[in-house]
């Protein structure tokens, strides 16, 4: 999940420790790193993009399939991209995870081998990862409730999966603030 690099639309919250241009800078050249790193053959990389008008932009690498996050929040946009129809395991990750490796994707779409969900828990109480086996598994509340951007986002998404089998990751760090960098 990518958001269009422009200035004082991405890494909001990090634009206002260090300013809204090299936020900017640092989220372009973090995701170019990241999907170097995730384009894998073991798996298609799709990038979900935001806002819908940025879909065909330039700046996105043209070997990548790309679909529209659409609209709502964070928690309604995911739910809406984990049940697009796929013929198999999905996982979607942010843009702003610098220790994220195909590795860690490797190990997400493994454990969904034998679980409905796996969560990569960030180290600020929210989560860098959301896996799912197949879309039937998504129930209709997933992500209803979630206070996003706070340190309960991964406990308040757990609960909407009560009696599922759910993995949780490694624990890696996300760039939201300048002390994160």
């Amino acid at each position: 999940m990518v958001k269009a690099p422009v200035a004082g639309r991405v890494k909001t919250r990090l634009g206002r420790d260090i300013g809204a241009i090299p936020a900017t800078w640092w989220f372009r050249h973090q995701v170019t790193r990241l999907l170097r790193e995730v384009d894998d053959p073991r798996w298609r990389t799709v990038l979900a993009v935001a806002p819908d008008t940025a879909l065909h932009a330039r700046f996105w690498p043209a070997h990548f399939p790309r679909v529209s996050q659409g609209r709502g929040d964070l928690g309604a946009r995911m739910a809406r991209l984990l049940r697009l129809p796929h013929p198999g395991p999905v996982c979607l990750v942010g843009g702003d995870i610098p220790s994220l490796s195909a590795a860690h994707i490797s190990h997400a779409f493994a454990a969904l081998g034998g679980n409905d969900f796996i969560f990569g828990p960030a180290t600020d109480g929210g989560f860098w990862l959301a896996g799912l086996r197949h879309p039937s598994l998504a129930p209709a509340g997933l992500f209803s409730g979630v206070d996003w951007s706070t340190a309960t986002a991964l406990n308040d998404s757990l609960k909407t999966l009560a009696g599922r089998r759910v993995q949780l990751a490694d624990r890696l760090s996300d760039v939201d603030r300048a002390a994160d960098l």
